[in-house]
């Protein structure tokens, strides 16, 4: 016997490991029968957006509270990755803290940076000129790329030129008279909080209320009221102004199409070389690009002409090529392993791990973000990957592995032979599916190892480690660190 996935469970699995971070087999069966249209509706819309409380989080980490340094944002973030009942909500902060990427060194304030990451949880599947308008106004955003020092008479280009490099247009859609004069708009965004400073003589004190306390000021008197042309417009330009012109831009709407394709679909080359190469699948930016104008710039319109369309929903060739990230991987494993039940020390080990695969949250590179695909991959981090998942999934302990060891033990009549652990195996992962190269190999192992007996009703400490040593072959296979 073999065991059999309906075309339905595998659509709802694809779509689950992208729009979030996977699923379990038990939760696929109750997705599915709410049907693929459904469960789509309710990613872009969460009626619960419930995760582990804030309160006991805090009394277990209290240094979660201040969120002074750099580990405990991150350990915070991913406590909310791997316990949200809305996970496409946590998938959009990833995706859009890729986007607008935003460091540590310059701001050296986590609360900041989290306060960050909270406005993308609100914004990011709104509209997109709320978004930007939102992340001009946004304190870690105004220090990081230097608005603060953007003044009437002496402008600073910094924040005016990323917005149009790497947030929404992309090099070659704008001068750099535009630059310039988008810069003058935004004079007298900055930051509140800092008169205190001031009389104390300190411009950029911590302590004691600092960085901490930093909000949005506008300050009239420091803006460039005067007239502005930018992309062609002429007028009296504020922030806001800008950020509406750069809307109504077809190269906006192709920039954010292709980033949304990238993240979900299929690998694109890295941002700089867009000008230069075509899109993957010009078709399916052509439908992304629909969407953002036919709804006004909604992001949630467009995720959803994603995840229902032909290129996404059915194209089984895009499974699987999808390398995780460190923050997707490390997420999607515990969600399936069910290690944090509550809050528990080890979350700052895991937090660690992500780092060591090559990913801090709240710290990327540079304003380019990360680069993704086969880049995550290194004779380095590819040992602490695989050393991760197959350590995560070897635990019998723990209670998301020995819900799957359950699971692949109720199918069994008495013995379970060599290839269909296999197969039960995959299916109780998530519904893996794995190439013919990567299930030989599987079937080699299970076969050294021979039939497996196993009574359902009382599984022997020996089986549940024969099932949990499959689970870590093919939390070894390169399919499982993709998605």
């Amino acid at each position: 016997m073999v065991v059999k996935t309906t075309q339905a469970v595998e659509q709802i699995a694809h779509l689950m490991r992208r729009a979030g971070f996977g699923a379990t087999r038990d939760e696929l069966d109750e997705l599915v029968g709410k049907g693929y249209d459904e469960v789509v509706a309710e990613l872009l819309d969460p009626s619960d957006h419930s995760a582990m409380p804030n309160d006991i989080i805090r009394r277990y980490h209290h240094e979660q509270s201040g969120m002074m340094g750099q580990v405990n944002p991150a350990a915070y973030w991913l406590y909310k990755m791997i316990s949200t009942n809305a996970p496409l909500v946590e998938k959009m902060a990833l995706f859009w803290h890729t986007v607008f990427a935003t460091g540590y060194p310059k701001i050296t304030q986590g609360k900041v940076l989290n306060d960050q990451i909270r406005m993308f949880r609100r914004y990011g599947l709104s509209n997109f000129r709320t978004l930007l308008t939102e992340l001009s106004r946004d304190p870690a955003m105004i220090v990081w790329l230097d608005n603060h020092d953007n003044h009437k008479g002496a402008i600073n280009e910094n924040y005016g030129r990323e917005l149009l490099e790497l947030f929404s247009m992309g090099v070659g859609n704008y001068s750099e008279d535009d630059i310039k004069e988008a810069s003058r708009a935004f004079t007298g965004w900055t930051l509140g909080n800092t008169e205190y400073m001031a009389l104390r003589g300190e411009r950029d004190s911590i302590w004691p209320y600092g960085r901490i306390a930093w909000h949005f000021e506008y300050k009239p008197e420091d803006h460039d009221d005067g007239e502005k042309t930018f992309l062609g417009q002429t007028g009296n330009f504020n922030g806001e102004d800008i950020i509406d012109i750069i809307c109504q831009q077809e190269a906006t709407a192709r920039f954010i199409s292709r980033h949304m394709y990238d993240f979900f679909v299929a690998e694109e080359p890295p941002v700089p070389a867009w000008p230069y190469n075509e899109p993957r699948d010009p078709e399916a930016i052509r439908i992304l690009m629909d969407a953002y104008f036919d709804s006004g710039y909604e992001i949630s319109a467009m995720l959803e002409a994603l995840f229902t369309s032909d290129f996404f929903k059915d194209d089984e060739d895009i499974r699987f090529i999808r390398v995780k990230s460190p923050a997707e991987l490390v997420a999607s494993t515990l969600r399936l392993t069910g290690e944090f039940d509550r809050p528990r020390r080890e979350i700052l080990d895991r937090a660690m791990q992500m780092n060591y695969m090559g990913q801090q949250l709240n710290n990327p590179p540079s304003v380019e973000g990360w680069h993704q695909g086969m880049e995550w991959i290194d004779t380095g981090t590819l040992v602490e990957r695989l050393n991760f998942a197959t350590a995560q999934l070897g635990d019998v302990k723990k209670p998301g592995v020995k819900s799957m060891i359950s699971r692949v033990a109720s199918e069994s009549d008495g013995v379970i032979s060599s290839a269909r652990l296999v197969d039960s195996c995959l299916d109780a992962m998530g519904v893996v599916a794995v190439s013919e190269d990567s299930r030989e190999a599987l079937e080699n192992f299970a076969a050294k190892r021979g039939d497996l007996a196993v009574d359902a009703d009382n599984v022997t400490d020996a089986a549940e480690e024969h099932i949990a040593q499959m689970f870590q072959m093919i939390a070894a296979c390169h399919e499982f660190q993709r998605a």
